[in-house]
């Protein structure tokens, strides 16, 4: 059995949640802010948050104070295909050209061995996009692709945790694996130069890079994983977690230390509802949980 929704991608904004919404649905096509929703008394105080599709791909984020930075080891490629879009790389251009406005390069935009047109950008919210011009010849991917690099501690671990993260998720696929052939420092040979997958809908990048790095993955980005049921729940949390002080609202860490949130749709359902009380009463509910209760967190949207 597939997800209830696709794995999405959850930003951690200090104050600016709303802000970023906007600005990123400015950038892409078929994008759009779905809802507001706030958050009251939480340990952040009141927070902001914003559910919104980029291109197709949701995604939510929130605004909860300055705990995490956003840092490239979670980037998300974007994928221009000129066999759809016959204006691709132009269009590529005008997303960098609005994504560097108050950003930086962290490769410049340019001609590469592996696309003619390609460029890694951190905006002015510190979010790291790769914009790609991609080979019409290869089989389609989705517009948006989380991209995890795997640096420091979990260095080499990219095809490892691909195979892993396939395990846990119904429907999933291997797609392309990269290995590099031959060491060139600091990568060694056999590690991941690039691969993708697919996890239940969702498309992700898996790269090794044996760089000194100053980053690796946290709390900023995280990936929601919606569940219909408290079985789903049980069943993803005892696969995910592996970090027992990291587990709070749901929320934990893998073997990798990449952040994930376990959550029922009903909890989606209830924060939606448009019923401040409600929210308000579900919030209060779910602080104190580690892994969520779906009954619990039904018997507060009921008031009981």
């Amino acid at each position: 059995m597939s997800l209830a929704k696709p794995i999405t991608p959850h930003l951690w904004f200090d104050t600016q949640a709303k802000e970023a919404a906007g600005f990123y649905c400015s950038v892409f096509p078929d994008s759009k802010v779905e809802s507001i929703v706030r958050l009251r008394d939480t340990p952040s105080g009141d927070c902001d948050v914003a559910s919104f599709t980029l291109h197709g791909q949701p995604f939510m984020a929130i605004s909860a104070g300055p705990l995490f930075t956003f840092n490239p080891s979670v980037s998300f490629m974007v994928n221009y295909d000129p066999s759809r879009d016959p204006q691709a790389s132009e269009h590529l251009d005008a997303a960098w050209a609005t994504l560097i406005d108050g950003g930086q390069a962290l490769m410049p935009l340019d001609e590469y061995p592996f696309s003619k047109r390609y460029g890694w950008v951190q905006d002015r919210y510190g979010l790291s996009w790769q914009l790609i011009l991609t080979d019409p010849a290869g089989e389609p991917r989705p517009a948006i692709m989380p991209s995890l690099l795997f640096t420091g501690d979990v260095y080499g671990k990219a095809e490892e945790a691909g195979a892993f993260y396939r395990s846990v998720f119904d429907g999933s696929q291997a797609g392309q694996l990269v290995r590099r052939t031959e060491d060139v420092p600091p990568d060694q040979a056999g590690t991941v130069l690039f691969s993708d997958f697919r996890l239940g809908e969702s498309w992700f990048v898996a790269m090794d890079s044996g760089y000194e790095h100053s980053f690796g993955f946290n709390e900023a980005i995280s990936f929601m994983v919606h569940c219909r049921d408290q079985a789903e729940i049980d069943r993803h949390w005892a696969q995910l977690s592996s970090v027992p002080e990291s587990e709070q609202c749901g929320w934990c860490k893998d073997r990798y230390g990449l952040s994930w949130q376990i959550t029922p749709t009903l909890l989606d359902e209830l924060m939606n509802s448009g019923d401040q009380a409600v929210i308000d009463r579900v919030t209060q509910a779910f602080l104190d949980m580690k892994k969520l209760d779906v009954a619990a967190i039904e018997a507060a949207g009921r008031g009981g």
